[in-house]
């Protein structure tokens, strides 16, 4: 309605100033020749303007005639991008779809449709680098690496193809590329931070670990471990060259990973060998109550250098008493140092609770031990041996597969960082026996039962010899 209405108005508008321009008074004089015209002022107006409306018409059909092929070409090109747009579409479909040939071959009809496209040439390149074509896309990445927006996508296609040639040396040149032009890069940060992790270039890692972004809460907490872990690497490698600097490096580990044990470890040792036992002794104390770890009890034991077995075994007390029956741990190293110092009712007391029931290879060994040590029975000891084949196994530290009876930083099959787990392992690597110092250790069970069969088979009447009071004098074990 509206439309209406100003339609109406303008029409009206218009007729009453073409009838009062066609009625307004005077003339116009025109000379032609021998001819002579007097319009008036009114139609004079109204021919010029129709004039001039005839001349833009006719200009706009003559400039439209000359542009035509112009207009043609343009819309032909505009087809062509069209076209190419949609191959390039297409082949990032086919390749994420496993059709490679497909892919590659829209990627080369898009780069003749869409001349100097570098995402073309990009598709091109991983289709070839997914159909083996190997010299192909190296050729093509290659090119790429000159083009600032598509120097990174080069980069990191350059670098998985190094990867599938097996050629490290090459995929880690140019992920430190990458790592230059685009530092907080995942790939190619990872790749340089594990290559320095397995090279055990701790500092450059621990460096380059801080400097890496973490946005997330869960990155936060993983930057935090990984730092801590690179810190207690540090203090690892420097312990017996550079104790106060290890001991600041573990101290450093133990605020990012509270309780770490391999920090721990570190630091109290060097706090024992400076003399410092009461530091020694809190510290492991807090990290026993935390984690009930075998090591850190037994590190306890030996936190006065030169102690004898009983002092040992009295220190053992204080510290794993209260948890032997709740915690194996406990339980075990409280048994080794009462076999240490020949107190073999308490070793017995202190396995009776696991003993009984699916005893582990460490308990299994202990109590063959005890047999041997309390009554000299070898029968009763083989016994145990024998069961300790086929017993579960106890914690140790775990990595791919491996067992290893201290922490690592890394793990010696693929170097990762932070490999290592205290945990039982899934397979027996290494079957359970005793060590010369008594310990339970991991392997040979079958060598030491072999060894006890081979002895005297006649049992003495007299009973086992207690050793004196200073017997098995040890430093702390690292």
């Amino acid at each position: 309605m509206t439309r209406l209405v100003l339609y109406l108005v303008a029409s009206l508008v218009l007729a009453l100033g073409a009838a009062w321009l066609i009625a307004m008074p005077g003339t116009v004089s025109i000379e032609v020749a021998n001819y002579r015209l007097e319009p008036g002022l009114g139609t004079s107006i109204a021919l010029i303007l129709g004039l001039i409306v005839v001349s833009i018409l006719v200009w706009a059909i003559i400039r439209r005639v000359i542009e035509a092929p112009g207009r043609l070409a343009r819309h032909t090109e505009r087809k062509k991008q069209a076209a190419g747009v949609e191959a390039l579409s297409d082949g990032l479909i086919a390749l994420q779809a496993g059709e490679y040939s497909k892919a590659r071959m829209l990627a080369r009809d898009a780069r003749a449709k869409l001349p100097g496209n570098s995402a073309a040439q990009l598709l091109e390149a991983r289709a070839e680098l997914a159909l083996g074509d190997l010299p192909s896309a190296r050729e093509h990445y290659r090119a790429l690496i000159s083009d600032p927006k598509t120097a990174l996508a080069a980069l990191a296609g350059l670098y998985e193809q190094a990867n599938t040639q097996n050629r490290p040396k090459a995929a880690l040149t140019f992920a430190r590329k990458a790592v230059m032009l685009a530092p907080s890069l995942d790939w190619a940060s990872n790749a340089v931070f594990n290559d320095l992790a397995a090279r055990g270039a701790w500092a450059d890692a621990l460096e380059m670990s801080i400097s890496l972004p973490a946005r997330t809460k869960a990155q936060k907490e993983a930057k935090k471990r990984r730092q801590g872990v690179l810190e207690t690497a540090l203090a690892h490698a420097i312990e017996d060259t550079e104790p106060e600097a290890a001991l600041n490096h573990a101290q450093a580990a133990l605020r990012s990973i509270p309780n770490f044990v391999p920090a721990a470890l570190i630091a109290a040792r060097i706090h024992i060998n400076r003399g410092d036992t009461r530091k020694a002794s809190w510290l492991l104390t807090k990290v026993w109550r935390a984690t009930h770890h075998r090591d850190v009890a037994t590190l306890y034991a030996h936190v006065t250098p030169g102690s004898s077995a009983l002092e040992r075994l009295k220190r053992m007390k204080t510290l794993v008493e209260a948890d032997a029956t709740s915690e194996p741990a406990a339980a075990m190293t409280l048994a080794r140092a009462a076999i240490d110092a020949h107190e073999w009712s308490l070793a017995r007391n202190a396995l009776a609770p696991y003993s009984a029931d699916a005893p582990t290879q460490t308990i299994c060994t202990l109590m063959a031990e005890i047999e041997e040590g309390q009554s000299g029975d070898q029968g009763k000891a083989r016994a145990w041996l024998a069961r300790a084949i086929t017993a579960p196994r106890d914690p140790v530290w775990t990595a791919d597969g491996i067992t290893a009876d201290q922490w690592a930083p890394t793990s010696p099959i693929t170097g990762q960082l932070d490999a290592f787990e205290w945990k039982v392992p899934v397979s027996a690597h290494r079957p359970a026996a005793i060590a010369p110092d008594g310990h339970a250790q991991l392997p040979g069970a079958s060598a030491a039962i072999e060894a006890i069969a081979n002895e005297p088979k006649t049992i003495s009447a007299e009973p086992a010899t207690a050793k004196p009071n200073g017997a098995g004098e040890a430093t702390p074990p690292r």
